[in-house]
């Protein structure tokens, strides 16, 4: 798309996320008017000083909270994301972690790969069932309410959910009786036998699940987070699986990615994915589109679409 416009494209040639050291001597060599960049890249008053004659940075994510915002607007700046043509995919997967921990399915990967597997017993690997439970929703945004919606309408789950505003339109879209908002997280916690966390990174929402939020929940209860991984601290969690406070557990982020807690490595109640929530060829190509268009409409001199500040 950008190159259709008759733009100068550079793209990384390294299969990799480039350190900012990197990042500043890359833009610092040539003279960018916009930059595509990726939510591992930690966008600050140093590489927005590299790239002088951006006028826009364009992230290819969702979140944002890789990029030093106040920078940005003291550079006059724009920053820009690609929400809403992902929901559907992290949604999915989040789902998708639910049934995996609550079935069991990586460990029985395992066991069935070591040979262990000599025939059907009754016992053998018994789950948990996710159709008619609780599913606790934290943070109903795009994510969130799709998240609802597979699991109230695929599988008839009741859906509770917090955010820091109801949103009785929403609501509606259900029958009566299967959503429910709830005042505070602690209330999620305490009735959900699934919890499904959508929740930006902001200093409030940092660590937000803590060792005292852990012991809210059911001993049979299941914690999923494809958001963002320091809204957990990954150590509580890791003694609360490992001391059955909570039953199980599924992550797709990590709180010091790509670095995971080796308490959580050591355990089988929990899954683990890398990062790959969005990781769908239609979600990802779809990002890519947005973001090209967030720089074209910028460097036409119109405002994008998804300006985000």
């Amino acid at each position: 798309m950008l190159k259709d416009k008759g733009y100068e494209v550079d793209i990384n040639p390294k299969d990799r996320v480039l350190s900012k050291s990197e990042l500043i001597k890359n833009l610092k060599n040539n003279s960018y008017h916009a930059v595509l960049c990726l939510l591992t890249d930690k966008i600050d008053g140093d590489v927005f000083g590299a790239a002088g004659n951006a006028k826009i940075f364009a992230n290819y994510a969702v979140g944002f909270d890789n990029i030093d915002l106040e920078a940005a607007k003291k550079r006059g700046v724009m920053v820009s994301n690609t929400p809403g043509v992902l929901s559907e995919a992290v949604a999915e997967h989040a789902v998708t972690l639910m049934l995996a921990v609550a079935r069991r399915i990586a460990e029985s990967d395992k066991f069935v790969r070591a040979g262990k597997y000599k025939g059907w017993a009754p016992m053998l690997l018994l789950g948990s069932g996710f159709s008619g439970k609780t599913l606790g929703i934290i943070g109903l945004g795009r994510i969130g309410t799709k998240t609802a919606h597979i699991a109230s309408q695929g599988f008839g789950a009741k859906v509770i959910y917090y955010d820091i505003k109801r949103n009785e339109d929403f609501e509606k879209e259900f029958p009566a009786g299967s959503i429910e908002f709830k005042p505070s997280i602690d209330e999620v916690l305490k009735e959900a036998d699934f919890v499904s966390i959508h929740l930006p990174l902001t200093e409030q929402t940092r660590h937000i699940i803590n060792k005292e939020k852990l012991a809210m929940m059911k001993p049979s209860a299941y914690l999923v987070n494809t958001s963002r991984g320091p809204i957990i601290d990954e150590t509580a969690l890791a003694e609360a699986l490992k001391n059955k406070i909570i039953k199980g557990a599924a992550l797709d982020v990590f709180e010091n990615e790509p670095k995971i807690s080796k308490g959580l490595l050591k355990l089988d109640n929990v899954v683990l994915t890398p990062h790959t929530a969005s990781a769908t060829e239609e979600a990802r190509s779809k990002m890519a589109e947005v973001a090209a268009q967030n720089i074209i409409e910028a460097l036409e001199g119109r405002t994008p679409p998804n300006l985000v500040k």
